[in-house]
């Protein structure tokens, strides 16, 4: 069992096309994976991910439906609750956090090198939201 989520990221999704963006800085640095980040202290994990997803990327979400938790890192360092949504405004200006983003048919996932079991998270994402993969 995994312990209260301490991170959160968003899957968005846009025409049966999934935003990935490259991390600038680790950890991950390099990888193509969801935004997110951290908690602050006395935020919900839902608050998380608004918040996370207008520092990284200028958007706004709304109605973050959730979709897992995973345990993250060697020691479970991460405990981040992924969010899938397809409601969201606003133009993308990437923070210095992210070095590239993409919007990506998940059939081209493998030519990315993404953070550990990408393709699996996102075909829960895609079922949550009532999407085909």
């Amino acid at each position: 069992m995994i312990e209260t989520p301490n991170a959160a990221s968003v899957a968005l999704v846009r025409e049966g096309k999934v935003l990935l963006i490259k991390r600038a800085h680790a950890p991950y640095q390099n990888l193509w994976t969801f935004p997110g980040g951290r908690m602050e202290p006395g935020e919900t994990v839902e608050q998380c991910a608004v918040r996370e997803l207008q520092e990284e990327l200028g958007v706004t979400i709304r109605n973050p439906h959730p979709v897992l938790t995973q345990s993250l890192g060697r020691d479970g360092t991460y405990r981040l609750a992924v969010f899938a949504t397809t409601d969201f405004s606003g133009a993308i200006r990437p923070s210095d956090e992210v070095s590239g983003f993409k919007w990506i048919d998940p059939g081209a996932l493998p030519a990315l090198r993404t953070t550990s079991r990408l393709d699996d998270v996102i075909r829960e994402c895609f079922k949550v939201l009532g999407q085909s993969w």
